[in-house]
């Protein structure tokens, strides 16, 4: 990887821990530790990225490269690179969980390619400070979840890091899937993430809790510098700009999550990048039925806490948490509370308009609101697949009877049988006005559909395509993970080669482990 151009400006600029055992511990007054990957016994390239490793410059030839294969399976370290794994805290689930920090991350280092700055960092590769009780390391079946899912979502057009690289360690990882006292051996895997930075939330909120104010000024001013350039202006301002940045940001990667019906599962502050990127890929998964309550954590499946409905209202508490921790550099609770005030309303804003570019309506009247709401309602009465609904809403035309236009969305319903009688009623009423909106404004209904197939998918990485990846994948048996990677390519297009997977999720698998709920450490 001779192209590779080494920047190394987080651990030359930053305090570092001076204790570099691994060794699990509580580390203070510091932004990271220097650790090493653990060494992989025979590492085997899965699958990589062509695109992701241009944009860092790294060339398709080298992808096959035994030199590719030890630095980014962690067994040999990249020249002139000092690994390490950042330390941070957070509220996991609405509680403060304390020091947390990259507890199975490792940061390989920083690249600069075409002026573009890009951190290189492993999932999966060993044990750090960080690690608690755990390993640090990661299995095939997450990894592959991982790895595909954050490439789906750049496709889809949603801010996220993205993937370099999934490789099999040659080791076994002994994990609990389901947490019920009956532990197996799977396969471990490694996957390289790359994004600008990994920085999140709970970087700056350890820093406050622990009053470490020089650290925290010293840190954010570093972010600043090379994340934010933009910001100029007295100290002061420039905290509040960025705080404000932060949150737009993170603002418009909820509104594409909504759009696209994804609900990350994990909402920790932890697990929220300074960046407005989607990170950390747990337990995830995307609305079949359309279910503002539904969750697929395990672990939330009580309190429903990170739940799709729920989404916005989260980022805005943990913008909350970044404020309060940004708030010693500021001493001022106004300028802080107006940019979190504003963060819903903006919202609401942006999700009125993103929700009628999923309808096709250009124009807006006062009535937009009650036919969303309507609409998010009547979508509940019987299981009605999202991705299908809206995908299938374009083919409906301004000379189409609500009848006809109920029979273009039919395939959407898990339950057929169900539309009747009042269920029935209530979408004829729906498509009534509708439709009168369609007449009313001047677009043909070929621009229309073509405007709606740019924001509404037709295909999305579902969690029971994953497990049929990962069921593959055990078997050593990769072609489904690229068939997958190729689909995800080009989420919006028609794609008749693989008009298989545009469907709803089968029956056997609303209840597979795996294809509906998981836990955290999946």
């Amino acid at each position: 990887m001779k192209n590779l151009k080494i920047n190394n400006r987080f651990t030359v600029e930053l305090p570092a821990d001076p204790d570099e055992t691994n060794e699990i511990r509580q580390v203070k007054n510091t932004l990271f530790s220097f650790v090493n990957p653990t060494k992989p016994s025979n590492p085997t390239l899965v699958h990589a990225s062509e695109e992701v490793a241009e944009m860092v410059g790294i060339t398709k030839d080298e992808i096959q490269s035994e030199a590719f294969l030890n630095a980014f399976s962690g067994k040999e370290i990249l020249p002139e690179t000092r690994p390490y794994a950042m330390c941070y805290a957070g509220h996991q689930f609405g509680n403060w969980a304390g020091q947390l920090g990259d507890g199975r991350a490792i940061n390989l280092t920083e690249v600069e390619h075409n002026n573009a700055f890009f951190t290189l960092q492993l999932k999966g590769a060993g044990k750090t400070p960080y690690s608690r009780t755990a390993d640090g390391l990661a299995v095939l079946r997450s990894s592959i979840r991982e790895y595909l899912c954050a490439e789906a979502m750049f496709n889809l057009g949603v801010p996220t890091t993205r993937s370099l690289s999934l490789i099999l360690s040659g080791d076994q990882v002994l994990r609990d899937v389901l947490y019920n006292g009956n532990p197996a051996y799977e396969k471990g895997a490694i996957v390289c993430r790359v994004a600008p930075s990994f920085i999140r939330f709970g970087s700056f909120e350890m820093l406050t809790a622990r009053n470490e104010l020089k650290n925290l000024k010293e840190f954010v001013e570093y972010t600043i510098k090379h994340y934010f350039p933009e910001i100029k202006g007295e100290p002061k301002e420039q905290y509040l700009q960025f705080f404000k940045t932060v949150a737009d940001t993170t603002r418009k990667m909820i509104i594409d999550w909504q759009r696209v019906g994804f609900v990350h599962g994990v909402m920790n502050t932890d697990n929220m990048s300074i960046h407005g990127l989607t990170i950390d890929y747990g337990p995830y998964g995307w609305l079949e039925n359309y279910d503002p309550n539904w969750t697929p954590n395990t672990t939330d499946s009580q309190n429903r806490r990170y739940r799709f409905g729920n989404q916005p209202q989260v980022a805005q508490w943990n913008l909350y948490q970044l404020a309060n921790a940004l708030y010693p550099l500021i001493n001022e609770a106004e300028p802080l509370e107006n940019i979190l005030q504003s963060f819903i309303s903006d919202f609401e804003s942006d999700y009125k308009l993103m929700y009628l570019s999923k309808l096709g309506l250009f124009t807006s009247t006062e009535t937009d609101s009650k036919l969303i709401e309507g609409l998010e309602t009547v979508l509940q009465l019987s299981e009605t697949d999202m991705t299908l609904f809206f995908r299938n809403l374009s083919k409906i035309t301004k000379t189409d009877s609500v009848e006809n236009a109920i029979e273009k969305i039919q395939v959407s319903f898990y339950l057929p049988e169900e539309i009747k009688g009042d269920i029935l009623d209530s979408w004829k009423k729906w498509f009534t006005v509708y439709l009168q909106r369609l007449n009313a404004q001047e677009v043909t209904d070929e621009s229309r559909a073509e405007k709606m197939n740019q924001v509404n998918p037709k295909y999305v990485l579902r969690n029971y395509m994953a497990q049929l990846a990962i069921d593959a994948a055990d078997k050593e048996d990769y072609s489904l993970i690229n068939e997958l990677y190729l689909l995800l390519q080009k989420p919006y297009d028609e794609q008749p080669e693989f008009e298989k997977w545009f469907a709803k999720r089968p029956d056997w698998a609303r209840s597979k482990v795996g294809c509906s709920m998981l836990s955290c450490s999946s």
